[in-house]
């Protein structure tokens, strides 16, 4: 009996076809397997019951980092051929297949790291077919050595061996390399043996040192030196947004912060993002300024093991001046200048500029805030009827493209606020389109007119959809959870361009995939001086204070009555920022969202009761203004009485329209707020509903691009 087979998934770049010659060899099949441009291909040939067995085995079994979405068999006629091999990869035909995402490294590649005896001692790009770069390196596909920015290094004898050898880790494995023949370190300005140590000693001196990653540059201190945190705080511009810091290990994690058996399990999976975490030590305190919470990663890199081995834990933030997007290519380590004191660099390209992801832990649950390195580009499911775009937002933008039964979503681009970043969304769409074969015909995009998202979508010469913004957020809580609806979506943010004209953001929609009706939203209140609002919550704080009646100041109310550069919102995001400000927290703010962060982490967890809103036509946020300012208890505790009743509002508000639907979706970037999701979702429960949140994809505008590709995904031309 001969079977023809193809396997589609994530089965390039994994050590599938390893796997398979494996299989076969135990089970006495003879063959062959390669890559295409679809996937995996194989010819099985032998006794019937073995080639079944054989069949089954591919349905059922596979690589650690391999995800097989279909295994399909048909007989064919039988050669009679001996043994069973790997052929080459064809070229021809358009790319239909899944890129793996880079992966840390596994056990086996660290014990080589740290062998005297290995021949990769200490070499920092040791990797096998079950670990190591994947995504950052891949030019093109099938995913074979010369499409990937491995393609200038020619393997020596030994690595050679190895990748040809069946029975060895390495069989097949795109990047393996060993000192002999791969890419090499170099610390500048130096020049001696040992870059790594280089390294160490220039970190222990308080220097500010770039160090190329998977997906760019980091740069990196002591996060004991105070004196350099403050330094590096100074050249990037980033006042005070919190610093990530990379520990050696789970033992040293558990010395800086509070990890929960899920955090170990998310800190030490083949992803490493970085994990925030509750602090119980301090580091510089100019690492997370006022911050109770610390953002966490392992080691993912040879190169960072052999780091860490030799410093204490390390600051390890973006190389960029603040906003600009991560520095990737050597060439542009010009733009750095000034920033950094010393380079430890390295002669493998980066193909694809990719950040570090961010999870939270919430009721034993990750949530995702930044989906990129680790996780980008691996598919989630969703059925396409045509090949679709989803533009994104202007703010924590990702892309979207879909095809069939899979949508890649983009690792994190950024704000597209300036034109480096616009240019890194740009070229990233045209790099996935080429990838995974997707030539849309439909492009689905924001409607505020003024996003350069929304821009580009406009500039395009096919077909247009626009879908509005938190229609896109409920529908992303939707199809994250493979679900069609209808629900009561409440989707919180900060801004979101609303049909009537106004800045939504505080909105309770019945909506499904294909549609969304506005049942109500929290009471609107002026913005007085627009986008600086954003910036200074005291406007907002103010406004709401006029709202009540009471004294606010004469400046902020005449603008405010003026109508001038006033736009209504009902932004959940401008309300937590008048919170904020009226329990002297933060008056303006250096990054998006720090009002609210840091409001949530003074509120007092213990505290259960509760501030209360009217609701009647609309949600009266304003109430829960006039509670805090007539609350004489302590500030910790009117901040979690706020809370709690906001998780009131939307628990009593839901079961006003519990006719329409028992399913509640919760998104939008205000849900990345743990202690309000958590008192959200206990008081939903508690009265009957169904709460959908996010699993895959962020509750923030990072999921926008993925809930406009759902919503396309029910237009039919």
């Amino acid at each position: 009996m001969r079977v023809a087979i193809s396997v589609t998934g994530v089965v390039q770049g994994v050590g599938f076809r390893p796997f398979v010659h494996g299989l076969a060899g135990r089970l006495g099949v003879s063959g062959f397997v390669g890559n295409d441009v679809h996937g995996v291909f194989v010819e099985a040939e032998g006794e019937r019951p073995q080639v079944e067995a054989f069949v089954e085995a591919l349905k059922s079994q596979a690589p650690p980092l391999a995800v097989v979405d279909e295994v399909r068999a048909r007989e064919i006629a039988a050669r009679g051929e001996a043994g069973f091999r790997i052929v080459e990869s064809p070229r021809d035909g358009a790319a239909d297949t899944l890129v793996s995402a880079d992966s840390a490294p596994c056990d086996d590649c660290l014990r080589e790291l740290r062998d005297p005896e290995d021949r990769r001692f200490r070499y920092p790009f040791v990797n096998c077919t079950n670990c190591g770069p994947r995504f950052t390196i891949v030019r093109g596909v099938p995913y074979d050595r010369p499409l990937t920015t491995m393609a200038g290094f020619a393997m020596c004898a030994d690595c050679k061996q190895e990748y040809e050898d069946p029975a060895d880790r390495r069989f097949h494995a795109q990047p393996v390399c060993c000192p002999a023949c791969g890419p090499t370190l170099r610390f500048a300005p130096g020049g001696r043996s040992d870059p790594i140590r280089e390294t160490a000693e220039a970190l222990e001196a308080g220097a500010v040192v770039a160090v190329k990653g998977l997906g760019g540059y980091h740069l990196a201190v002591g996060a004991r030196h105070e004196e350099a945190a403050r330094r590096l705080r100074q050249r990037k511009h980033r006042e005070d947004k919190p610093f990530a810091v990379m520990v050696a290990d789970l033992k040293q994690a558990r010395e800086i912060a509070e990890v929960s058996e899920k955090a170990e399990e998310v800190l030490s999976g083949r992803q490493r993002p970085i994990v925030l975490l509750p602090k119980n030590a301090e580091l510089a305190p100019a690492v997370a300024p006022g911050n109770r919470r610390i953002g966490l990663m392992l080691p993912y890199t040879p190169l960072h093991h052999l780091l860490l081995a030799l410093t204490g834990p390390i600051v390890l933030t973006s190389a960029n001046v603040s906003d600009e997007p991560i520095v990737y290519r050597d060439e542009d380590l010009g733009r750095l200048e000034g920033i950094a004191d010393a380079f430890l660099t390295h002669d493998r390209p980066i193909h694809v500029r990719t950040d570090d992801s961010v999870v939270r832990i919430t009721n034993g649950r990750a949530q995702l805030q930044r989906r990129s390195r680790g996780y980008a580009p691996e598919p989630i499911r969703l059925e396409t009827k045509q090949h679709t775009l989803g533009c994104g937002a202007e703010l924590k933008n990702t892309f979207c493209l879909a095809k069939g039964h899979h949508a890649f979503l983009s690792h994190h681009i950024g704000d597209l606020e300036n034109y480096e970043t616009y240019r890194s969304f740009t070229e990233g769409i045209a790099h996935f389109e080429r990838l995974f074969a997707v030539d849309p015909v439909l492009i689905a995009h924001d409607l505020h007119p003024e996003y350069l998202s929304t821009k580009y979508a406009l500039d395009q010469d096919v077909e247009l959809l626009g879908v509005q913004h938190h229609h896109a957020h409920i529908a992303a809580c939707l199809a994250d959870n493979r679900e069609d609806g209808p629900v009561l979506g409440v989707a919180f943010d900060g801004t979101g361009f609303g049909p009537d004209g106004t800045v939504w953001g505080g909105e309770f929609l019945l909506a499904d995939l294909t549609s969304y009706r506005r049942l109500t939203h929290l009471k609107g209140v002026p913005m007085p001086g627009g986008a600086q609002a954003i910036r200074q919550p005291w406007r907002m704080a103010e406004s709401y204070v006029d709202e009540l009646g009471r004294p606010a100041r004469e400046d902020i109310v005449k603008l405010k009555r003026s109508g001038l550069n006033s736009p209504l919102t009902s932004s959940a995001g401008r309300l937590f920022d008048a919170a904020a400000a009226l329990l002297g927290v933060r008056d303006t703010v250096n990054y998006e969202g720090q009002a609210a962060i840091e409001l949530e982490q003074l509120a007092d967890p213990t505290e259960k009761s509760a501030y209360r809103a009217r609701i009647d036509d609309v949600v009266h946020g304003e109430d829960l203004i006039a509670a805090l300012l007539d609350d004489p208890g302590a500030r910790a505790q009117r901040a979690a009485r706020f809370h709690n009743g906001v998780a009131d509002a939307i628990a009593r508000t839901c079961d006003r329209f519990r006719d329409h639907s028992a399913t509640v979706a919760l998104s939008g970037g205000v849900f990345q707020n743990v202690l309000l999701l958590d008192r959200t979702v206990e008081q939903l429960e508690r009265t009957g509903f169904r709460v959908l949140t996010h699993r895959r994809v962020p509750t923030n505008d990072g999921g926008i691009s993925f809930g406009q590709v759902a919503v396309a995904s029910r237009t039919t031309r």
